[in-house]
C-alpha cells in the first residue's frame, strides 16, 4: 500500500521542507497576524495622538513654536520683522523594550482538544496593547495637569465636579465646558477626543438630551453608541486611569500619579506623542531551544516612548482635587 501524502499546512508552497524553520513557516506567519490584529482591535489610543517613528537613537524632539501678533503698518516705515516667536522643545526617550510571553509545552499541546495557539496570540496583542494604551492615557492626564513650555500659552486644564463619575447630564455639561475651554485657548476645532471607562461612557448615553435629534444628537439608545458631544468624539476603553500608578523600571518617561478622582480625558491630538524605535514584533524559539525545553517560546515585543506635547490641548474631567 502507498504512502499518504502528507498536507503539512505551515509550509509555503506545499514544498519538503528542509528543516524547523521552514516547516513552521506559515503558523508563526499566523501566530504573527493574529498579535497584530488583536493588538489593533483592542487599542484606542494610537491614532488620537501624535506618533513618530525613529530609525535609531534614544529619544526624539518635538519642537513647540508660540504664537505670532499682529500690527499696523505706518506709512513709510520699513517692515524688519516685530514678532520674536518663542519656541520651545519636548525630548521623548525610548523606554526600556516592553515584551510579553508565553512557552507552549508541546505534550500538552498535543493533549489539548482546542487552538491554544490561537488564543495565546490574541492574548499576547491585548496585553502589548493594553500597555500601551495605558501609558498615553496618563500622559493625556499628566498634560491636562502640566504648564506649557512656551510661558506665554497656557497649560492644561481640571474640570472638577463631585458627580463627575456619576451623572450624565454633569459629563455632557462637562464636554461643552470643555469646548469652550479649547475655544478660548484657539486648539484647533479638528481632531477633538473625549476618552471614558464604560460606566461613564453609558452615562452619556443614556442622557436622552444627547440622543434628541431635534437637537443634531448622532446617537442611538438602542445600540448604546454616541458619536460626539460638543463636537468632541467619544471613545469607550477600560484604559482611562483611575488608581494610583507608582514608575516601574523600564519606563524612561513619567507615566506615574494620582489618578483616583480622574473621570475622563478630554483632548486634541496634539496633547500627546509617541516615539516609535521597534514596532510591535513577534519573535519564537528556534530547533535547538525546542528540542531542550521540547516546547515553544513567542515573544511578542516593542521599544516605544511616550510624553506630554501640548498641555493646553489636554482636559482632565475629575471628582475632585488630585490629593
Amino acid at each position: 500500500m502507498a504512502n499518504a501524502i502528507l498536507s503539512q499546512l505551515g509550509v509555503v508552497n506545499a514544498a519538503t521542507p528542509s528543516d524547523h524553520d521552514e516547516a513552521n513557516e506559515l503558523f508563526m506567519k499566523q501566530f504573527t497576524g493574529e498579535v497584530l490584529t488583536a493588538f489593533k482591535e483592542m487599542n484606542i489610543y494610537m491614532p488620537l495622538h501624535q506618533v513618530r517613528t525613529i530609525s535609531q537613537g534614544k529619544s526624539a524632539s518635538f519642537n513647540h513654536t508660540g504664537k505670532a501678533t499682529a500690527r499696523y503698518h505706518v506709512a513709510g516705515t520699513p517692515i524688519l520683522g516685530e514678532n520674536k516667536i518663542k519656541a520651545a522643545e519636548t525630548v521623548i526617550k525610548i523606554d526600556d523594550r516592553l515584551i510579553s510571553d508565553v512557552f507552549i509545552d508541546d505534550l500538552e499541546e498535543a493533549k489539548n482538544h482546542y487552538d491554544v495557539r490561537g488564543e495565546y496570540s490574541r492574548q499576547l496583542g491585548a496585553a502589548l496593547s493594553r500597555e500601551f494604551d495605558q501609558k498615553v492615557a496618563r500622559v493625556i492626564a499628566l498634560a491636562a495637569r502640566s504648564q506649557n513650555k512656551i510661558d506665554d500659552l497656557a497649560g492644561g486644564s481640571r474640570l472638577i465636579n463631585a458627580d463627575a463619575k456619576t451623572d450624565g447630564a454633569v459629563l455632557s455639561q462637562l464636554l461643552f465646558d470643555a469646548a469652550q475651554v479649547f475655544d478660548e485657548k484657539d486648539v484647533w476645532e479638528g481632531e477633538r477626543y473625549a476618552t471614558f471607562k464604560p460606566a461613564q461612557f453609558y452615562l452619556l448615553v443614556q442622557n436622552k438630551d444627547n440622543l434628541n435629534r431635534d437637537w443634531g444628537g448622532t446617537g442611538n439608545y438602542a445600540s448604546a453608541t454616541l458619536p460626539e458631544v460638543a463636537g468632541i468624539q467619544l471613545h469607550k476603553t477600560n484604559n482611562v486611569p483611575s488608581t494610583v500608578v507608582s514608575a516601574v523600571s523600564g519606563e524612561n518617561n513619567s507615566y506615574a500619579g494620582d489618578f483616583t478622582t480622574t473621570a475622563g480625558l478630554v483632548f486634541q491630538k496634539a496633547a500627546a506623542g509617541t516615539v516609535k524605535l521597534q514596532d510591535l514584533a513577534m519573535q519564537r524559539s528556534g530547533a535547538d531551544f525546542e528540542i531542550m525545553y521540547q516546547g515553544t517560546l513567542m515573544v511578542g515585543k516593542y521599544a516605544m516612548g511616550h510624553g506630554v506635547l501640548r498641555p493646553e490641548c489636554a482636559i482632565e474631567l475629575a471628582t475632585g482635587p488630585v490629593a
